[in-house]
């Protein structure tokens, strides 16, 4: 774990779903953590730990559902 995933502070990051999601919530929730830093999490279990990933990681699984035809424009 670097210094910056210890300085982030899950508990005040504003986290969002996709508008798509239904609603038996099963989902996952994001929230940008940093300028660098994306959290992931479980919506129906959010007292599971949060995933980090690196905002071009994030970025780069955005575009790959997207450009898979998954999104549901």
């Amino acid at each position: 774990m670097s210094d910056l995933d210890r300085m982030v502070d899950l508990d005040s990051a504003v986290w969002w779903r996709s508008s798509y999601t239904g609603n038996g919530g099963n989902c996952v929730e994001a929230a940008v953590l940093s300028v660098e830093l994306v959290g992931v999490r479980d919506s129906k279990d959010t007292s599971i730990p949060a995933a980090r990933v690196s905002l071009p990681a994030w970025s780069a699984f955005i575009g790959a559902v997207i450009g898979d035809g998954l999104s549901r424009s």
